[in-house]
């Protein structure tokens, strides 16, 4: 028995209280005027049990809405400390907790584990200088290089604003008018489109990011997290006989079984020296960096090894952003990073409040000191909840108050010589190269996917969007577009 620090009273520690901590006396009728008589106004235990009710969901994610997540380590194998200052990127053998979170992109909570769609890969690594999330997909590209489209094109891959129906029109005349998606929509409609669960894809950055070290040196690099479990999928035909739910109830049912998922860790890295001269525009997240150019360099392993608790507390609430950095690493001139910069931040606050980084899935492991104050649930994390300034700089120098920390300063980045602010167009840069070399070494079996798999959408679109996108495929091979034309004129 625990007693109420106010009254002394002694209670059971397992009493049904409400939200003040008051015991509830009954929690089956509500107070009433008699055995048939109505409800009175004095049942505020009622009141709140119906007013937090309609407040038990927050607005869904736009974009990635159904996710399934787990907590666990990074392991580091190789110390990068001569590319970064990162503190959990030192020595061999440091660990680091993680949470990863998947997902599907498109649709909503209510949709299935089993879409066609790329998969997010969102890793927050608890460092004791900060939360680094690593906000990525299970594909190395994506079908933009500038965050202005991005409403646009998810538009065009939601349901039908009149018909709330899939409209195969709207996705290939999207991709009809911006032919910088044909690289990322030929891994889609490949066998790769349908993961057969989050044990089986692979991650990346996707996004050229930045290391620098104490010598104030600057790389590019991107990151590659591949399965141990190695790479599975289902055809669509397979997707359709799965239960909507079969990712989560996999990923779940695998680590309660102690049979927990790994990846090998990979970055690939590049001189600043070298991006100026790079035949590749290195910050165009529509390509990737050829290996045989940079090497995978094996740096760690990421094992989950935990379930959470309760699925809204944790992967619900759960909240990435490509803002979320720590000293050591940096973001890139990849236009859709920068995009991310904001949009990923200005979502949350609008999702699930001001104060998301305090909601304890969110919360670094190390000290938070700043003056930000207010707002909702503040005061979760009592070190910034105190009587103390609340701003900065101020003249009151006591033991622990927040001050700056020059040393971990991001050097210089150098822009173009001569730029000039404007608007460059970019939409023809090269879009069919790499969609060409990656048609080019698939099987004959995936090559078969893929062109089925891009008929079933596209002989629903309307003839000029049909011509459009023949011209795309046979800019990236010519058979590519022989192939899509004869599976169309099938159909």
């Amino acid at each position: 028995m625990s007693k109420c620090p106010f009254s002394g009273t002694a209670i059971n520690p397992t009493t049904l209280t409400s939200s003040n901590g008051a015991p509830v006396a009954n929690d089956n009728q509500s107070r009433t005027a008699g055995p048939r008589g109505p409800v009175t106004f004095d049942n505020h235990y009622l009141f709140e049990k119906l007013a937090h009710f309609n407040r038990e969901r927050i607005p869904e994610r736009v974009v990635h809405a159904r996710g399934s997540a787990a907590y666990g380590t990074f392991t580091l194998t190789k110390s990068l400390s001569d590319y970064t200052i990162a503190d959990f990127l030192q020595q061999e053998g440091q660990q680091t907790n993680v949470f990863l979170r998947f997902s599907t992109v498109g649709g909503g909570q209510d949709s299935s584990d089993y879409a066609r769609d790329p998969r997010g890969f969102s890793v927050k690594f608890y460092t004791e200088q900060g939360n680094w999330d690593m906000v990525g997909n299970n594909t190395p590209v994506f079908f933009l290089r500038d965050g202005i489209k991005f409403p646009d094109f998810i538009h065009s891959q939601k349901k039908n604003p009149r018909t709330n129906l899939p409209d195969p029109q709207a996705v290939y005349e999207f991709w009809a008018n911006n032919p910088q998606s044909l690289h990322q929509s030929t891994i889609l409609m490949s066998d790769r489109g349908i993961p057969l669960s989050y044990r089986h894809v692979n991650g990346y950055s996707s996004h050229t990011l930045s290391l620098w070290n104490k010598a104030g040196e600057r790389y590019w690099v991107k990151w590659h997290f591949k399965t141990n479990q190695g790479i599975k999928t289902l055809t669509n035909e397979e997707a359709a006989r799965m239960p909507a739910y079969g990712a989560q109830q996999d990923l779940v049912e695998s680590i309660d079984n102690g049979d927990f998922p790994s990846w090998t860790v990979n970055v690939q890295i590049m001189t600043e020296e070298e991006a100026r001269n790079y035949r590749i525009n290195p910050f165009d997240l529509t390509k990737v960096w050829p290996h045989s150019d940079f090497p995978l360099i094996d740096v760690g392993q990421l094992e989950l090894n935990r379930n959470v608790e309760n699925y809204f507390a944790e992967t619900e609430q759960a909240a990435f952003a490509p803002s979320n950095l720590v000293p050591g690493i940096g973001v890139s001139p990849d236009r859709m990073l920068q995009a991310r910069l904001i949009g990923y931040q200005d979502a949350h606050r609008y999702r699930i409040g001001a104060n998301y980084n305090q909601i304890p899935v969110n919360a670094p492991r190390c000290p938070v000191h700043n003056y930000q104050r207010d707002g909702a649930f503040a005061g979760v994390n009592p070190a910034l909840a105190g009587s103390g300034a609340n701003f900065y700089p101020n003249n009151r120098a006591r033991v622990g108050e927040p001050a700056e920390a020059p040393e971990v300063q991001e050097p210089p980045m150098p822009l173009e010589q001569d730029a000039w602010l404007d608007i460059y167009d970019n939409r023809d840069e090269d879009n069919y190269s790499q969609a060409g070399d990656l048609y080019r070494i698939m099987s004959e079996d995936q090559k078969q996917q893929l062109v089925q798999n891009i008929a079933d959408g596209l002989s629903q679109a309307t003839q000029d969007v049909q011509e459009a996108m023949f011209v795309q495929y046979d800019l990236a091979d010519k058979d590519y577009g022989a192939r899509v034309r004869k599976a169309v004129a099938s159909r």
